[in-house]
C-alpha cells in the first residue's frame, strides 16, 4: 500500500487549510507532493470507487503527531464530501478526547501528555459517500503504569485529578489525599 512519512515540526504550518484539501481533492496519487491529504484522497477515492471499506493506519513514537495527521484525515473526509457535518466532523469525533487522554494519557520523559493506549476510529460514509457518523475504540496499551512509573514519568492524567478534587464530597469515600501521598513508588 501506500506510505507517507511525516514529520512533526512542532509548529503550525500552512500546509493544512481548505486551500490545500481543495488542491487535493480529486488529484491521482502521485500528481501532487507527499502529503497526508494524498493519502486520504486516495483512500476516499477507493471507497467511491470500488465500494470498498478502506483503511489508513497513522503509526509513530511518542509525540509524533499520530492524533493531528488523524486529525486532518477526518477534516479532508468532512471537506471533499461535503458532508452536512462539515461543521468540523473532527470535532465531533474527538470530543471524547478529554476523557480517554484523562484515563489513557501520561506524561512520560519524551511528552508530558504521551498516549498510552491505540485508537482506532472508524468513519461511516452513506451512499452517496457524505459522513454519517463515526466510532472511536481505544485499547489500553499500558497497564503497568497503574501500579509502577519510571523515574521522572508519572501515573495516567486521572489519578492526579482525583487527587486534586478529593476534598469535593462526593469523592471524600475514596479516601484520596495529594498525589505525592497517594503514590504507589
Amino acid at each position: 500500500g501506500i506510505i507517507l512519512v511525516a514529520i512533526n515540526p512542532y509548529k503550525q504550518l500552512p500546509i493544512y487549510g481548505d486551500a490545500i484539501i481543495h488542491a487535493y481533492s480529486g488529484q491521482n496519487m502521485g500528481d501532487m507532493d507527499p502529503h497526508i491529504f494524498a493519502v486520504a484522497e486516495e483512500a476516499y477515492k477507493q471507497m467511491a470507487r470500488n465500494n470498498k471499506n478502506q483503511s489508513i493506519i497513522v503509526s509513530g513514537e511518542s509525540g509524533a503527531g499520530k492524533t493531528v495527521s488523524a486529525r486532518y484525515t477526518m477534516r479532508y473526509f468532512a471537506t471533499v464530501s461535503k458532508s452536512s457535518s462539515n461543521a468540523h466532523v473532527e470535532d465531533k469525533v474527538l470530543a471524547s478526547n478529554p476523557i480517554t487522554e484523562a484515563v489513557g494519557n501520561a506524561k512520560t520523559t519524551r511528552n508530558d501528555n504521551s498516549s498510552r493506549f491505540g485508537k482506532y476510529t472508524e468513519i461511516s460514509f452513506d451512499r452517496s459517500y457524505q459522513i454519517i457518523g463515526a466510532n472511536m475504540r481505544t485499547y489500553l496499551l499500558e497497564k503497568s503504569r497503574v501500579v509502577f512509573q519510571v523515574e521522572n514519568e508519572r501515573n495516567y492524567h486521572i489519578f492526579y485529578q482525583l487527587c486534586a478534587s478529593a476534598k469535593q464530597p462526593e469523592y471524600k469515600h475514596l479516601k484520596l489525599g495529594r498525589s505525592q501521598e497517594n503514590n504507589l513508588l
